[in-house]
């Protein structure tokens, strides 16, 4: 299953605008925010998939007869640019947990690149709701070896994929290593430049919600 929000009239539509717009990005707090507020509305989205059971909630006046999702939830982050889209679903998703990955791209002279994996901390996954996150899904490499890394944490109940924007050839990738992910998206762009930077996209995600980075 692909969902992809800008295929529908809604408010996510100016966060995505305003995320890609160069004369707005630049302003660092309003570019987290915007990625936050994205992650919250495909919070809610991803929310209608999930099993629900009755449950009786005691009020002052009464008793309320509620549905509850019953999922365990994990919202697994690829670092750094990943963590103010991790917030907007944290901020729904409050009792989940948390997996953190360290992945980034190794760039050699002739303009090729390797995917490095640094850090991991995950919980038992095995049963669970894994939601992973990352803004950008540009070939796919990252997400791919990421989502290779965390089988070692234990076989999800369900696999979802959120991503503000995705390439074409990257959802391609993805779709055909991992046909059982269910896969969010904020838009699909067409092309992606010689050194794999989507395009229009929106630049650096990392660097615009923290600053530039030195160049290794």
């Amino acid at each position: 299953m692909i969902y992809c929000i800008n295929e529908f009239n809604t408010i996510a539509n100016r966060f995505l605008a305003e995320m890609r717009d160069v004369n707005i990005q630049t302003d660092r707090m309003r570019f987290r925010r915007n990625m936050e507020r994205l992650g919250e509305v495909m919070a809610y989205e991803l929310s209608k998939t999930f099993q629900y059971k009755p449950q009786e909630v005691e009020t002052p006046l009464g008793v309320a007869k509620v549905q509850l999702p019953t999922e365990r939830i994990v919202l697994a982050t690829i670092l750094r640019a990943g963590i103010p889209f991790h917030q907007g679903f944290l901020n729904f998703f409050d009792n989940a947990e948390n997996a953190f990955v360290s992945a980034y791209r190794k760039h050699h002279k002739d303009g090729t690149f390797d995917i490095h994996l640094e850090y991991v901390s995950c919980p038992d996954l095995e049963g669970a709701e894994l939601i992973l996150i990352d803004p950008m899904l540009a070939t796919g490499s990252s997400m791919h070896i990421v989502i290779e890394e965390l089988a070692n944490y234990g076989k999800p109940n369900k696999l979802h994929i959120a991503t503000a924007i995705a390439s074409k050839q990257g959802l391609e990738f993805i779709r055909r290593e991992h046909p059982e992910a269910f896969v969010w998206i904020g838009a699909i762009d067409e092309e992606l430049t010689g050194k794999a930077y989507i395009v229009p996209g929106l630049g650096d995600a990392g660097d615009l919600a923290y600053g530039a980075k030195v160049q290794d």
